[in-house]
């Protein structure tokens, strides 16, 4: 069976109850509590934020050379 993934919050005294598990009662489960690190899903949302880039041509066509235009001289 595929595992089964969910989000909680802790309740008071770090009490943690999971409700509507796919296992049968007294099946054998491995249990890991992970923090959601929030700060790191919005870095992942814009991975060039706070980047340095360059254009070197910013002009020019994205995909010029797909479109098999032939010209004397680009710039």
């Amino acid at each position: 069976m595929a595992p089964f993934k969910t989000r909680a919050d802790l309740a008071a005294k770090g009490t943690l109850t999971v409700v509507g598990l796919p296992f049968k009662s007294g099946e054998k489960v491995e249990v890991t509590v992970e923090p959601i690190e929030e700060a790191q899903e919005e870095k992942d949302r814009y991975p060039l934020r706070g980047k340095r880039y360059k254009y070197d041509r910013p002009f020019d066509g994205v995909a010029f050379d797909d479109w098999g235009i032939v010209t004397t001289k680009r710039m």
